[in-house]
């Protein structure tokens, strides 16, 4: 059984800010994440199933891993409105209940800022992407001036226990490639006024590829 992941309150708050956000134009991140995508998808931490209207024809089916209840019944009714084979399962990203191997590619979106081990989620993912299979992700980070990332660290104190986990002052790509991953494509996306503090800004939005098991 994978561990109780609940949070009730955030789930309801978080579901609303994505239907907010893709209004104001994170749709068009999301298509482009997700463009190209050929066969087998695990989709990790799928939250309201807010990818699932975007993926391409080309995907033949996805495997969308949600463990928290509210927003994993709301992946499941999402997943009834597309045209595609999208089975949404509970579980966690750290213990993925799919084979070596068994999909073509990885996607995490807005949810590796949350995860309670981000390197052993990036492991799993690899050990479930067939090699030469790709991971698609857009997330925000730790920002690289120096200020405004000591500014994130010290609210990375209180923050996850505010928001359902989620850490402000993470290196996500480093992390991916520290898994095993090799980014091919990365670019920063600046939302929201440059001027003010924002915790969870920069995001960042990109393409790797996994290896052999050799590492090559």
């Amino acid at each position: 059984m994978p561990p109780k992941v609940s949070h009730p309150v955030f789930a309801r708050v978080f579901a609303r800010l994505v239907e907010l956000d893709d209004r104001s134009g994170q749709t068009e991140h999301r298509v482009e994440m997700l463009a190209a995508l050929q066969g087998r998808v695990i989709e990790v931490g799928a939250g309201s199933g807010a990818n699932f209207a975007h993926y391409p024809d080309t995907v033949t089916e996805v495997v969308a891993v949600e463990p928290e209840p509210y927003l994993r019944g709301l992946a499941m009714q999402a997943a009834e409105q597309v045209d595609l084979s999208v089975t949404v399962v509970d579980g966690v990203a750290e213990d993925l209940p799919l084979v070596d191997g068994w999909a073509d590619a990885a996607v995490a979106s807005l949810v590796l800022c949350s995860f309670s081990d981000q390197s052993v989620a990036l492991r799993e993912m690899h050990r479930v992407v067939r090699p030469g299979g790709g991971l698609r992700f857009y997330e925000h980070v730790r920002a690289e001036a120096q200020r405004p990332a000591r500014w994130q660290r010290r609210v990375d104190a209180i923050w996850p226990h505010l928001f359902g986990g989620c850490h402000t002052s993470r290196d996500t790509a480093g992390e991916i490639e520290r898994a095993g991953w090799r980014i091919e494509a990365l670019r920063r996306i600046h939302l929201g006024p440059p001027r003010l503090p924002n915790p969870v800004a920069p995001h960042i939005l990109g393409t790797a590829v996994r290896g052999g098991d050799d590492g090559a």
